[in-house]
């Protein structure tokens, strides 16, 4: 067996698998887990881009829509949830002003700072595409038992937990 994945930087780091009947070594399961993430990866972001298109939106401005359900968010925070600089976030936050879709508003008590809130379009907008995301992911865990789908959430919140616990040490 063979498998492939590709590193942040697109290199390909290629292993082999356990010959049949033999035991994985660790650097042979290690390889399973990180291709079956990178396969799931592309599951889920292909699925997300499916439901986007649905819904005339970009995966992006999905993204920033669902973000903004939980509330108006300043600039600086948008940019950290994106990972870029503040002024790179000024370009989607302007096409979603022009479709409607989002505003944004002073943020009280600090009048040179800036929030976006949804609007209703925006809000409506959101509320149906993360519905219909929710709905496709529910589909893609299905085949689980209920059990395996807990354990698989368990690891899941553990893995995001250790993650950005190591962002915030610089670590990650």
């Amino acid at each position: 067996m063979y498998h492939s994945v590709v590193t942040k930087t697109g290199q390909a780091i290629a292993a082999t698998g356990a010959a049949a009947g033999q035991e994985p070594t660790t650097d042979d399961t290690q390889m399973d887990v990180a291709a079956g993430l990178v396969q799931l990866t592309s599951l889920v972001q292909s699925m997300y881009a499916r439901v986007s298109e649905r819904h005339d939106l970009t995966p992006v401005q999905a993204k920033l829509l669902c973000i903004l359900l939980d509330g108006p968010r300043g600039m600086a925070e948008l940019a950290r949830y994106f990972g870029v600089e503040k002024a790179a976030l000024t370009g989607l936050t302007d096409r979603a002003e022009r479709r409607g879709l989002a505003e944004r508003t002073p943020v009280p008590g600090d009048r040179r700072a800036t929030q976006v809130t949804l609007t209703d379009a925006g809000h409506q907008a959101a509320v149906a595409f993360h519905a219909e995301v929710t709905t496709e992911l529910s589909r893609l865990i299905s085949p689980l038992t209920p059990d395996s789908r807990e354990h698989f959430r368990s690891a899941m919140a553990e893995i995001i937990t250790e993650c950005r616990a190591a962002s915030l040490r610089g670590e990650c």
